[in-house]
C-alpha cells in the first residue's frame, strides 16, 4: 500500500522531481509507521525512480533524457518478446477488448488529451499480455511503464503527432495476433511500434519547430 501511494504521487506530480521524500512525514500522510514507508522508497529505488543522497536523503529522481532512452529501449525489448510469447492465447474477446481499447484512442484524437491517450494505451498493450505472462517478464514491463510514468505523465504531450500513428500500427499488431503469425513478426512489429514513439521524441527534441508544427495536427 505505502509503494502505491507513494508511486501515484510521482506518477502525478504531487511529489515533483528533486523533491525530498521524508520518511516521518509520508508515514503520517499514509497513516502507516516509518517501517513500510521505509520499504516503499526503497522499492521505488530500486525501480530508479527515487535516489539517495547522503546528507539529503531519499529525492524524487528528475527528468534525465538519458534514462528516458535506456527505459524506452529497454521497455520496446521485453514488451516485443511478451507480446509475441502471448499471442497464441490472446482469445478473441481479447482481441475485441484490444480494437474497443484501440477505437476509443481514435476518439480522443480528435479532442486530444495525451494524458488519457496514455491510459488507455497501456490498457491496450496490457490486454494482450497481462493475462497470460511469464511472471517476471510481466514484472520487467511493469517497471519499464512505472518508470516512464514517472519521467512523464505522456510522451504524447511532446509528440501529439504520433498518437496517430500509434493508432494504426495497434491495428497491424492486432491483425498479427488474430492471422497467427509467427513469433519472430511479432515480436518485431511490437518492439518497432515502441522504438517509434521514442525516434518521434527524439527527433521532437533535435527540431523542436518541427515539433511545434506536429502539436497542431495530431
Amino acid at each position: 500500500m505505502a509503494y502505491q501511494a507513494i508511486l501515484e504521487g510521482v506518477q502525478q506530480g504531487r511529489y515533483a522531481p528533486g523533491s525530498r521524500l521524508v520518511l516521518a512525514q509520508l508515514a503520517a500522510e499514509l497513516n502507516m509507521s516509518v517501517v513500510p514507508v521505509r520499504e516503499a522508497v526503497r522499492m521505488l529505488q530500486q525501480d530508479g525512480l527515487v535516489a539517495y543522497e547522503r546528507n539529503v536523503g531519499a529525492t524524487v529522481v528528475g527528468i534525465d533524457p538519458v534514462e528516458y532512452r535506456n527505459t524506452m529501449e529497454t521497455l520496446a525489448l521485453v514488451e516485443g518478446f511478451s507480446t509475441a510469447q502471448c499471442a497464441p492465447l490472446v482469445t478473441e474477446a481479447d482481441l475485441q477488448r484490444a480494437r474497443e481499447i484501440n477505437d476509443q484512442m481514435r476518439r480522443v484524437l480528435e479532442d486530444f488529451d495525451p494524458v488519457q491517450f496514455t491510459t488507455l494505451n497501456k490498457q491496450f498493450h496490457s490486454t494482450l499480455y497481462e493475462h497470460h505472462q511469464n511472471a517476471h517478464i510481466l514484472d520487467l514491463v511493469h517497471r519499464g511503464w512505472n518508470r516512464l510514468a514517472a519521467l512523464r505523465s505522456s510522451t504524447f504531450a511532446y509528440v501529439p503527432g504520433r498518437a496517430r500513428a500509434s493508432v494504426d500500427e495497434h491495428d497491424h499488431l492486432l491483425d498479427l495476433i488474430a492471422q497467427g503469425a509467427p513469433f519472430e513478426t511479432i515480436e518485431t512489429a511490437a518492439r518497432q511500434h515502441r522504438l517509434n514513439t521514442l525516434e518521434a521524441y527524439l527527433a521532437s527534441r533535435n527540431n523542436p519547430q518541427d515539433a511545434a508544427r506536429r502539436k497542431d495536427t495530431p
